[in-house]
């Protein structure tokens, strides 16, 4: 870069308006963008959200459809902003809560300035193609991000990627391992390249969009993923009725909302052992992420197919708009 150009006149240091307008728009010049991540269930994209925006944003289990919203996540640097979008993996839906975690999918092609899309080894390149049509059609640029490929050897990973240029020639393909932190720091400085010129679009101090009580409710449903089995965990939804904070500690009345008499005395256990446990689990992950002390209460009400009514799954916030 240039340096501007100074003279010197009556004790005064001046700068040329030509340079100092250049100077001024070189040292300002700031990049910021929408990077989505998108992909099928399960093929690690919330684990990859979580490394990449340094701080646990998405809740990460073994189970496909462990996310169900659209969740935001910020990092920031001196010149530049990045708002990571962790999404639904893609599925063909069976009812409107699906449904709407579809929309979240398909809204994240929209406002992207660069796509992820993840797979991973043990999945067929061509598993959603409607989706991944309107994937190639995309004008921004779009990183193919092969997860897991520590399930794999070289020789499959090189046909991985044939296959991935076949399908998608405009899109960069690059292999990483989300959970062993392996090449993701590349991926993470090619997408800073690939920002647009643009200022911040949330404060600089911000790390997500989303308030306090979404997170209890995330965790919470955390839980519920890892202690229970078949459908239960599907069936469940989880409310923060009351939040009040002070300086050391937080106090939380949570409802776990299930579809059926029966999924209630499931999550209750016998003798209460079974929400002991998961209110217990989950206050312990509630503390660590707010570093406070939490004083939680946890109900179950039954909410007959919440899953299906454009009502219910409005108030739990899975309006796509």
């Amino acid at each position: 870069m240039k340096n501007p150009s100074y003279s010197y006149s009556n004790g005064v240091i001046w700068i040329s308006h030509f340079s100092l307008f250049t100077f001024l728009f070189r040292i300002t010049m700031h990049k910021s963008g929408f990077v989505n991540i998108v992909g099928n269930p399960n093929v690690g994209k919330s684990t990859l959200m979580n490394l990449l925006v340094g701080e646990r944003i998405s809740i990460a289990t073994f189970k496909a459809q462990t996310t169900r919203h659209r969740i935001m996540g910020i990092i920031n640097d001196d010149d530049a902003q990045i708002v990571f979008s962790d999404t639904p993996g893609v599925l063909k839906p069976n009812y409107k809560l699906q449904e709407s975690m579809l929309a979240f999918s398909e809204g994240a092609l929209v406002d992207a300035d660069v796509l992820l899309y993840v797979t991973d080894p043990t999945e067929k390149v061509d598993k959603n193609a409607d989706f991944l049509a309107k994937v190639a059609q995309m004008e921004v640029p779009v990183l193919v991000l092969i997860n897991k490929i520590d399930l794999t050897d070289e020789k499959n990973l090189v046909t991985l990627v044939e296959q991935w240029h076949e399908l998608l020639p405009k899109a960069e393909i690059l292999p990483i391992s989300a959970l062993h932190k392996f090449n993701v720091q590349p991926v993470l400085a090619r997408i800073k390249e690939l920002l647009p010129e643009c200022p911040p679009y949330f404060d600089k101090d911000q790390l997500t969009d989303k308030p306090a009580k979404f997170f209890v409710t995330e965790i919470i449903r955390e839980k519920i993923l890892l202690y229970y089995d078949k459908e239960i965990p599907y069936s469940v939804e989880v409310g923060v009725e009351s939040f009040k904070e002070d300086k050391t500690h937080i106090h939380i009345n949570a409802v776990i909302y299930v579809e059926r008499d029966s999924q209630k005395g499931i999550i209750i256990g016998h003798q209460g052992k079974a929400l002991k446990k998961v209110a217990t689990e989950a206050r312990k992950s509630l503390e660590k992420f707010f570093g406070k002390s939490i004083y939680l209460e946890t109900f179950v009400k039954v909410d007959k197919d919440w899953r299906n009514s454009t009502k219910e799954l409005n108030l739990f916030g899975y309006n796509p708009e």
